[in-house]
């Protein structure tokens, strides 16, 4: 057995998955629904860092991964974490993953795109109805998650609702998962209350450290081959035509679009810039 020496922690936090959270308008800034939605969320980012001190983690940075990337309350987050806030930035949800980074948290997550999970969606709910890479279909966690094992870092652990679990765990069969609420549909559900969920999270991300900790190798960085094809579904006609205009795209249909990428980091990066386009349309 293999046994590491170290663990400094990303800990990637979107808000879609966190406990009570169901409603579009509690993930949009500007009204008090948010205001609680994202003390909820600083809540279970804090409640994932003490966990993976507890279990001997050498130190943790936390990524803000919702919308504009400024939700977390700096001021009631744990003191012994940094953050990484503030877009745009290259790697997105995994920024911060390119700095002596050994392991990946992903808390908060939530299903793909046309998954049956709350408020699933693929990085730009207006812009994106499906994505696929090297033939999978995948969501913010997949193919973040791809992008962490180019820098050879593993995802160790995961919450969210049941969905985002099913859906990910084969992906990350070595990981711990955390569900925070079951799916009724889009914007329903059965939740833990918010104390409930931060003592699951914290129990369950000290067995995630420890378990890295104790063999890293049985918690392996998730790579794929390349080169990789990305196969992106626009949610219109329109917004086919503009993705369109960027010369390294293929028409496929009315509204799909591909193109090769050398790398999935590559792929990420080529869909923010398309998430951003898209708001020409809106």
């Amino acid at each position: 057995m293999t046994t590491a020496k170290r663990a400094n922690i990303l800990i990637s936090v979107d808000i879609e998955g966190v406990a009570g959270v169901f409603h579009p308008e509690q993930t949009r800034a500007g009204n008090g629904e948010y205001e609680r939605a994202r003390r909820w969320m600083t809540e279970e980012a804090n409640a994932v860092i003490r966990g993976a001190l507890a279990a001997g983690a050498t130190s943790v940075k936390v990524n803000d991964s919702h919308g504009g990337f400024r939700n977390l309350l700096p001021d009631l987050l744990h003191p012994e974490a940094r953050m990484v806030l503030g877009k745009p930035r290259v790697l997105g949800m995994m920024g911060g993953v390119d700095y002596d980074v050994d392991a990946v948290m992903m808390v908060g997550y939530h299903s793909r795109a046309q998954g049956c999970g709350i408020l699933a969606h693929t990085m730009n709910s207006f812009a994106f109805a499906r994505v696929w890479l090297a033939g999978m279909e995948l969501g913010e966690a997949g193919l973040y998650g791809a992008l962490a094992g180019e820098h050879g870092v593993p995802v160790i652990f995961g919450s969210g609702d049941d969905a985002f679990v099913e859906e990910n765990q084969p992906l990350y069969p070595h990981a711990v998962f955390a569900e925070t609420k079951q799916a009724y549909g889009a914007n329903s559900g059965d939740s833990l209350t918010p104390q409930k969920s931060c003592a699951l999270l914290e129990a369950r991300a000290r067995q995630a450290v420890s378990a890295f900790l104790s063999d890293p190798l049985a918690m392996p960085a998730t790579r794929l081959d390349s080169p990789l094809r990305c196969r992106l579904q626009a949610q219109t006609v329109a917004l086919a035509d503009l993705f369109s205009q960027l010369p390294i795209l293929e028409r496929i249909d009315n509204v799909t679009v591909q193109f090769d990428a050398p790398s999935a980091e590559y792929a990420v990066r080529v869909l923010n810039s398309l998430s951003a386009m898209s708001a020409m349309l809106r």
